[in-house]
């Protein structure tokens, strides 16, 4: 079996030394995402909702880039700076994951990269 690294269409190349997902037989490891603008290679919002937002639409976009999807996500982690958020950020999960829920755990950490305040990595389903 071979790995295949995924990159995202449209999006400037950075020099980051880890890829934005692999492919591993019929599995997909998609890196931990930030609510990054892509383009612009900053975070563009303050409020955690829009955050959450953002990152699930980068999330989305790595996995499309792959030939999968949010439905084929078999398990998540999450990453939170305030746990005080985790109700907040439940309710926008629930939107992604309507049914048939991923496993999924959720840390609370004292920093993320460019300062963000959730940041999700999934495993799923190619």
């Amino acid at each position: 079996m071979q790995k295949k690294i995924v990159t995202r269409k449209n999006v400037p190349a950075t020099d980051s030394p880890y890829s934005p997902a692999v492919i591993y037989d019929s599995l997909i490891f998609v890196s931990g995402q930030v609510p990054v603008d892509a383009l612009k290679g900053s975070i563009t919002t303050d409020d955690f909702e829009e955050q959450v937002e953002i990152t699930f639409q980068n999330l989305k976009a790595v996995l499309e880039a792959a030939g999968s999807s949010l439905e084929d996500v078999i398990k998540t982690t999450v990453f939170l700076i305030n746990m005080d958020d985790f109700v907040k950020f439940n309710g926008i999960y629930k939107k992604h994951f309507p049914t048939d829920r991923p496993a999924r755990s959720c840390i609370e950490v004292s920093r993320l990269p460019f300062d963000a305040k959730v940041e999700i990595e999934a495993i799923a389903h190619v």
